[in-house]
């Protein structure tokens, strides 16, 4: 009897995940966390567009999800801008789609868009889907990152690749924030780049003209020389035949 109730008593103390599973379980609330996984900063009646709610329905989501520390919002003018509240949120909604899509849980509708997500889109601040994975691919397999335990660091190699892209490491690693960090992609179901420096190389992208945002949507899309400058910096990887 005493095992037992020690056993109910240790489930009473400690983190509370039931109030971040509720708030990530309702319909609403999840289409609008998903919708800010772009890592754009949207109003309120663009998450009610995104969530398929009225305003007042809307507005009733952003405060609870405030309150529970998933959304923050800054005001700029007459308008108030809601983003994750940080990068451990994006992380936590990545890890629940991938383990969605692992046992099956997609959703019913499909189309155009589909492809596009699962080649190249925006997870939070870094790249995600096929071309995402081959950037983490190509670093581990030419030796520039490595695995130490559960820690993921850049070697020489790897400083050497990311200084000829124009990236300056300085900055990122005196930041608080890890530098490179497993990222698990819910298409792929294997891990791309995230951390400081998964964010810097989507950032330098985006300013080398080598990607462009699709407009009110998470997919990312490559301009023809971009791509050419991709697959010289990070070539599929193609197994020696004897």
């Amino acid at each position: 009897m005493q095992q037992c109730f020690a056993y109910y008593r240790s489930m009473k103390e400690g983190p509370n995940i039931t109030t971040i599973a509720a708030l990530i379980g309702d319909p609403g609330r999840a289409n609008m966390l998903t919708a800010l996984m772009s890592g754009k900063a949207l109003t309120a009646s663009e998450l009610a567009q995104e969530a398929g709610v009225t305003a007042q329905t809307a507005s009733a989501h952003l405060a609870k999800l405030l309150h529970g520390g998933m959304v923050a919002v800054r005001k700029q003018g007459r308008h108030k801008y809601f983003s994750l509240a940080n990068s451990h949120v994006a992380d936590l909604l990545e890890q629940m789609m991938g383990l969605a899509a692992h046992n099956g849980h997609m959703r019913t509708h499909t189309g155009p868009k589909d492809p596009a997500m699962r080649f190249a889109r925006a997870c939070y601040n870094h790249l995600a889907g096929e071309m995402g994975v081959r950037v983490y691919d190509h670093m581990l397999q030419n030796t520039c990152l490595k695995i130490t335990g559960t820690d993921l660091a850049l070697t020489p190699q790897g400083r050497a690749l990311m200084q000829g892209i124009g990236i300056d490491l300085h900055p990122l690693e005196t930041a608080r924030r890890p530098l490179c960090k497993p990222c698990l992609d819910w298409s792929a179901r294997r891990n791309h780049l995230g951390g400081a420096l998964g964010t810097a190389l989507l950032t330098q992208f985006e300013k080398l003209n080598w990607i462009t945002r699709q407009k009110d949507s998470r997919i990312i899309r490559f301009t023809r020389r971009g791509k050419t400058e991709f697959d010289a910096n990070f070539p599929p990887y193609r197994p020696h035949v004897a």
